[in-house]
């Protein structure tokens, strides 16, 4: 009898694993997690029930059935209940539901709302009259995960607007659909691809050492000129069958392209140390793959170091669900020592065995698309981006649309650096050619007219520009307001600060603030810098970031910009809850606003006897001038602010140095440098 995993159902029903487990309880069938599973009988059944094939046949019977009838076949409370969760697939089903006068007397009161084109999580929010947060909530609810710049299928936005008691009317952009229009693909033109694997889990386990190895390639020692500065994707070749790992610094960058409708992982390899265990990270990784809905494979690493105990690795793991199939679970465990090179034969002929089941098909004759890793700008080169093709065949010479940007594939280098002139599906490449810098995760496409392609990714940019204007941030400068109209009931919080106690301290004294008008929500809280998660966290759940005696990076500080967020920093815990007090009254009136100019990283440190410590600095960012205010930065906590006392370049003084140079400064009354540390120069401007 054939059998099918869980999350191989889900995938054909277009729901989540974790929604069909939910749906299986339900109904008294056993699993344990995503890669259990299910008999012939067991499949059919779930699906007539997700489908509704089952209601129907309840349908054709009387409405108040006798008390002593059959009810065998009826479906039970539960299986009602998981109805009500439905996937994209069964929209059309969930949709005959309602009788025809039913139908009439709610259109009466619906109001109607007009969606054009391609439509993102944020636009549909804006046209729906609801925060994105809101929106995001509800759209988990229905088994669908998405980021506020993630499109949405037509299917789930008329399911979504039914919550809502909304009509939707969809226009199609006739631009975009003769750019983009579907291809229609032939059977028997798909071929089998390459697997994609992501290799996650917790800092210092050994993650880029275990790639290393693969690779047979000394990186890890030279990580600054090596890895981190090249293409972020590798290939490697087992049994004449190819292998293609992404290479992400950690589970963060796998779940921020995620977030934004990404997903080009088929595979999660979950390297855990044998000497040190399950960490945090470990679980954060965890929850990161399953989220994604791909099949895990741990990689029990350093079992050749004193201490190492596999077996206690594998009890904690089975506490998280990941059950080795030694002991009846479905998790794919394979001892490895990335230092000695023992087990990876092993692990790299259980990845093929993974992607067999997974029977990874694309079609190499159709125009290419696929998604965006990584992108940067380089100074020589321009925009430059690491994409992964994911169908059809991606060529020198062709134009393309990838989101808000156009251009023409001007040169592609694969992962060794070597120009190429073509890539297949599954093939990872570094792009040049783009007019700007795409976002990770963004999703690019092949196109017969770049003018059409400019139209395209012109209206989208401004799409997204008027979402953004009608999307309603809450700030602490227009709370009152928000309240007074009925808008912000709950006032969602992320807080970051330098050491636990303080952040402990800052929670513990906002949750005892007595505000009647709000309630005050933290919905995250950690330490160290303000970083890009931070911010997606925040903008997802239109939240406020408050730092103290941190700061944000400068990716996170233009994530910040871009999406809006209110990012308030403090060194006195009493002035943060004051702000909030004064700003739920009403009465916060803030007087300047902070600009930062530019960002300098300390180099080199020279010691004078006369002067101090000196900071030989590269500035990475903007421009630092002789008046800036400057706080030094080491590993996101402040700890100095204050002013230059002097600036130069090379012998000569001078008013200010611009991005790419080198100079040399002197703090004011502090000599505690490092190499390493940022000096963040900024000026405080008055608010009228």
């Amino acid at each position: 009898m054939a059998k099918v995993r869980v999350y191989e159902l889900a995938k054909e029903l277009g729901t989540t694993s974790k929604k069909l487990i939910e749906v299986m309880e339900g109904m008294d069938i056993e699993v344990k997690n995503h890669m259990s599973t299910l008999d012939d009988e067991e499949a059919r059944r779930v699906m007539a029930i997700l489908t509704g094939q089952a209601e129907s046949a309840e349908s054709k019977k009387k409405k108040a059935p006798r008390p002593d009838e059959d009810k065998k076949d009826s479906p039970t409370a539960a299986e009602k209940k998981s109805r009500e969760k439905m996937p994209d697939k069964t929209v059309a089903a969930r949709k005959t539901r309602r009788l025809p006068e039913e139908k009439a007397a709610v259109k009466k009161k619906r109001r109607k709302v007009r969606i054009e084109g391609r439509t993102t999580v944020g636009e549909v929010a804006a046209h729906f009259e609801i925060t994105p947060a809101e929106l995001i909530t509800r759209l988990l609810d229905l088994g669908v995960v998405a980021n506020i710049n993630q499109a949405l299928s037509s299917e789930v936005i008329e399911l979504v607007a039914d919550e809502y008691n909304l009509d939707v009317e969809f226009v199609a952009d006739p631009i975009e659909q003769e750019l983009l229009g579907e291809e229609k693909v032939s059977d028997k033109k798909l071929i089998e691809r390459h697997p994609v694997v992501t290799v996650l889990g917790h800092v210092d386990h050994g993650k880029t050492s275990l790639l290393d190895a693969i690779r047979q390639t000394n990186v890890t020692a030279g990580e600054a000129g090596g890895i981190t500065q090249h293409i972020g994707a590798y290939e490697v070749e087992v049994s004449g069958k190819k292998i293609v790992f992404l290479d992400t610094p950690g589970h963060e960058a796998f779940t921020a392209m995620r977030a934004r409708g990404a997903q080009v992982t088929d595979i999660a390899i979950l390297v855990v140390a044998a000497d040190d265990g399950v960490k945090p990270q470990t679980i954060e990784a965890i929850n990161h793959a399953r989220a994604a809905e791909v099949p895990i494979i741990v990689a029990i690493n350093k079992i050749d170091k004193a201490g190492a105990n596999p077996e206690r690795v594998k009890q904690q793991l089975s506490e998280h669900g990941l059950v080795p199939e030694e002991w009846g679970g479905d998790t794919i465990f394979v001892q490895v020592s990335a230092l000695q090179r023992e087990g990876l034969q092993e692990l790299l002929e259980m990845i093929l065995l993974v992607a067999e089941l997974s029977e990874l098909q694309a079609n190499p004759e159709r125009a290419a698309r696929g998604t965006v890793i990584e992108a940067h700008l380089d100074r020589g080169r321009g925009p430059v981006a690491t994409v992964l093709v994911q169908d059809g065949t991606l060529r020198v010479g062709q134009p393309l649309i990838c989101g808000t940007t156009t251009g023409k594939v001007r040169a592609m280098l694969n992962y060794k650096g070597e120009r190429i002139a073509e890539a297949g599906p599954a093939t990872p490449v570094e792009l040049l050619g783009l007019n700007d810098v795409p976002l990770a995760g963004d999703r690019f496409q092949v196109v017969a007219d770049d003018r059409l392609a400019r139209q395209v990714a012109e209206k989208r940019s401004q799409k997204i520009k008027a979402a953004a204007q009608r999307t309603q941030r809450v700030t602490l400068d227009d709370l009152f307001k928000q309240i007074q109209e009925g808008e912000v009931k709950e006032l969602n919080l992320i807080i970051k600060g330098d050491v636990q106690g303080s952040v402990e301290a800052l929670q513990e004294a906002i949750l005892k603030l007595s505000l009647d008008e709000v309630k005050v929500k933290i919905i995250h809280a950690g330490v160290g810098a303000i970083s890009e998660s931070d911010i997606m966290l925040a903008s997802a759940s239109n939240a406020i970031v408050i730092g103290f005696n941190v700061r944000p990076d400068s990716n996170a500080r233009r994530l910040a910009e871009q999406d809006r967020v209110d990012l308030r920093l403090y060194r006195v815990i009493y002035e943060a809850l004051e702000d909030i007090e004064l700003a739920v009254h009403g009465l916060l009136k803030p007087v300047y606003r902070e600009e930062i100019q530019g960002q300098a990283e300390i180099r080199q440190v020279f010691k004078a006897s006369r002067l101090g410590n000196i900071a030989g600095c590269y500035v990475t960012e903007g421009r630092i001038t002789r008046n800036s205010l400057v706080r030094l930065i080491r590993d996101g906590v402040v700890l100095y602010e204050g002013k230059l006392a002097s600036l130069k370049r090379f012998e000569d003084d001078v008013r200010e140095v611009s991005n790419g140079f080198e100079c040399g400064l002197l703090l004011d009354g502090f000599n505690d440098i490092a190499e390493g540390d940022l000096i963040e120069a900024y000026t405080m401007k008055q608010v009228n």
